[in-house]
């Protein structure tokens, strides 16, 4: 088996010193990194990982090594991979099969290669090694013990699977893990798609008005993160609970089409399809700045926008504009792609200490139990999510309180 495909071994250097920087901020992961390097609980297990291949998720899946795992590893998205980090993990010895800017081909081949270790346990993010072995790989799903799905639109690929009856092995859902998606999509992506789009644009957010599309985790981040930027907020969504939750938050709530010609930057965070269409478009501002903070480029219309602009040129680094036949200039960052990966550094590394635990865990899990387990999304067991907080909470000199044995008798008691 070909031991890697990277861009540039030589770049090694720059991609261990982002690595050590992480680990230094990552308390989780390095206690797991000593526990797994004195009880080797992944010896003799082969694991494929599908991240996006920066330097948290180098450090992931240096502490698997640690813990003896066999490591084949790709990127998740084809502008999220960092090339000089890519090159340290396979300097380190690891199967590292990914590099930026990747052709959809590149991409798809890099997945295809990582399967061909015949892994035992999967780490996914967005569900595309799954989706290569169900679709093109089947002869390698009987080595599969079961996997591990990090993000929101993955586990909407996967719920589709299980609810048709063809997953072909057990999946943890860690993305719906407390620790996770309450954190991550929250503080994580809240934090990073505003770092992205202020650097990319070098634009004031403050007296903008920006609309974010969908209120599910992700969203309410980047909600909440642009209010405290300074800029008013319109929130539209297809759940009437969450468009009221979203309401009582402070936004304002309303229909894309009402939205769109009042927007000044758009952020889009549902795991859906076209939720920005070139209809949205013909109505917006001139200048108008659209994003993705979603999994798969196809929340705003790319592949329509490409199609109805009558010129295109690149704006700025990272930015691309699309004159549209009304005469206004509309502008993307990143292709459309997961803004705050495609064109920048991701989530913070407290962030990720949180999350890539509940993945080191749950495939700790999946080893110790996958005998027993049946074909089917399975959730995130409490104890789990409990050991890592308490965890986080301990690495930050926290104490909180328990329960006295009246309290408990008390709670668990239906007399008064």
């Amino acid at each position: 088996m070909q031991k890697y495909d990277v861009r540039d071994i030589g770049l090694a250097p720059s991609g261990h010193q982002k690595i050590e920087w992480v680990r230094k901020n990552m308390p989780l992961l390095r206690g797991l990194e000593e526990e797994f390097r004195q009880t080797k609980p992944f010896e003799g297990v082969k694991v494929s990982l599908s991240v996006h291949l920066e330097a948290k998720t180098a450090y992931l899946c240096l502490v698997m090594a640690a813990g003896g795992a066999d490591m084949s590893v790709t990127g998740s998205n084809v502008l999220s991979t960092q090339d000089d980090v890519a090159a340290a993990l396979a300097d380190s010895g690891l199967k590292v099969f990914a590099y930026h800017g990747a052709t959809q081909e590149e991409y798809d081949r890099h997945i295809e290669m990582c399967l061909e270790h015949k892994p035992n346990i999967i780490i996914d993010d967005g569900a595309d090694l799954v989706s290569m072995i169900h679709e093109k790989r089947p002869d390698l799903a009987e080595e599969v013990w079961g996997g591990c799905e990090e993000t929101t639109t993955g586990i909407i690929r996967l719920k589709a699977l299980d609810r048709e009856g063809l997953l072909k092995f057990p999946m943890m859902a860690v993305n719906d893990a407390k620790c996770k998606h309450l954190f991550d999509n929250r503080y994580g992506t809240g934090q990073s798609t505003w770092d992205s789009i202020m650097r990319n644009t070098n634009l004031i957010i403050a007296a903008k008005t920006v609309v974010v599309v969908g209120y599910g985790w992700c969203s309410r981040g980047i909600a909440m993160r642009a209010a405290a930027l300074g800029a008013r907020v319109i929130v539209t969504e297809i759940d009437p609970v969450k468009a009221i939750e979203a309401k009582m938050d402070g936004f304002e709530v309303m229909k894309m089409e009402q939205a769109a010609p009042q927007g000044d930057i758009f952020v889009s965070a549902t795991g859906c399809a076209w939720t920005i269409t070139v209809d949205h478009m013909l109505t917006m501002k001139d200048g108008a700045i659209l994003t993705n903070a979603g999994h798969f480029n196809c929340e705003v219309d790319m592949e329509g926008l490409e199609k109805a602009a009558v010129e295109k040129k690149e704006a700025r680094k990272n930015i691309m504009g699309y004159k549209l036949p009304n005469g206004k200039w509309i502008n993307v960052i990143a292709e459309g792609r997961l803004v705050n990966i495609a064109a920048a550094d991701g989530h913070p590394a407290e962030i990720m200490d949180m999350s890539f635990a509940v993945q080191a865990l749950a495939a700790l899990y999946i080893r110790e139990n996958h005998e027993s387990l049946g074909k089917h999304l399975i959730n995130i067991p409490e104890e789990m999510d409990n050991i890592i907080a308490s965890r986080k909470l301990a690495a930050w000199g926290i104490e909180i309180d328990t329960l006295t044995p009246e309290q408990e008798k008390y709670l668990n008691s239906w007399q008064i």
